[in-house]
């Protein structure tokens, strides 16, 4: 399942600077993953400093 980043983000771009096939962008007062682009790795929650990525 895709990850999807929850209201709890602080738009610190830690996640997408380590997202490995670029689905995380910037949006509009938080970050948004690409669900259909998303390979569900993980690498974006492991580095989250509020969790704010998390499992669908």
């Amino acid at each position: 399942m895709a990850y999807k980043i929850t209201d709890d983000c602080i738009s610190c771009g830690a996640c997408a600077a380590e997202c490995p096939v670029e689905a995380i962008s910037e949006g509009d007062g938080k970050y948004e993953i690409d669900a259909d682009t998303c390979i569900s790795c993980g690498n974006c929650a492991n580095v989250c400093p509020v969790e704010a990525p998390t499992e669908e």
